[in-house]
């Protein structure tokens, strides 16, 4: 009797696939990956370096502007001052203390300006001014006339030099060919009288002509009666 026997199915030997694997990076992949991130690194780390040079350099190569003034020049002792009355035809007669070297136009500015009535014209406002002197503002029509204590008042109406009352001719005011009118003197003194009054403001005595080159004491004794201040 035959006895059936199942046949069993031979087993491929042949495995069956299994999907895809992944293979693993290979050594040398990783290292050229590491070398490339730290290339890009080190490109950035050097790029950052050199902002920071250049800004350094260029805040270092602006030259500093200072903003202070120079310093005045130191003055010798305490400025001089001078005392002017000042009457007539202003707003404000009075005395009034004024530096050193002011003008006839400081004076009159002190006592608040000319008055309406105040002869504008004659007046010479580039006048330096004396300590202890009256300058007497003449009004529109009037003669010009010294009040007080004639040696030390000045009528700034009297601007053009000629001779006033008398005949004198005024050394503050005076012009080169009015000096030249004057006895014995020509037109080179002239100008050194000019001159002097320029370097030294005013003429405060007919005797400071003695500090004019060229005037002794002769002429000086023949011009007394022909000048004032």
């Amino acid at each position: 009797m035959a006895t059936a026997i199942d046949e069993v199915p031979e087993r491929d030997d042949e495995t069956e696939p299994r999907g895809d694997i992944p293979e693993a990076a290979s050594p040398r992949r990783r290292l050229g990956v590491g070398a490339a991130i730290i290339l890009i690194l080190g490109a950035l780390a050097v790029t950052v370096v050199i902002g920071v040079v250049r800004a350094g350099g260029g805040a270092a190569s602006t030259p500093a502007v200072s903003a202070t003034r120079p310093a005045a020049a130191p003055t010798s002792g305490t400025q001089k001052r001078v005392y002017v009355d000042v009457a007539g035809a202003v707003k404000r007669p009075g005395l009034f203390v004024l530096p050193g070297d002011a003008r006839v136009l400081d004076a009159i500015s002190a006592a608040g300006g000319f008055a309406s009535k105040a002869a504008r014209g004659s007046v010479n406002l580039a006048r330096p001014l004396t300590d202890g002197e009256q300058l007497v503002v003449p009004a529109e029509g009037a003669t010009p006339s010294p009040t007080g204590d004639a040696a030390n008042t000045s009528s700034v109406g009297d601007s053009s030099g000629a001779p006033a009352a008398g005949g004198k001719v005024d050394l503050n005011t005076a012009t080169k060919e009015q000096l030249e009118e004057l006895p014995r003197i020509g037109p080179a003194l002239a100008q050194r009288i000019l001159q002097w009054r320029k370097d030294n403001g005013r003429f405060t005595s007919v005797d400071d002509l003695q500090a004019v080159s060229g005037i002794g004491d002769k002429m000086l004794a023949a011009l007394r009666d022909l000048v004032r201040v």
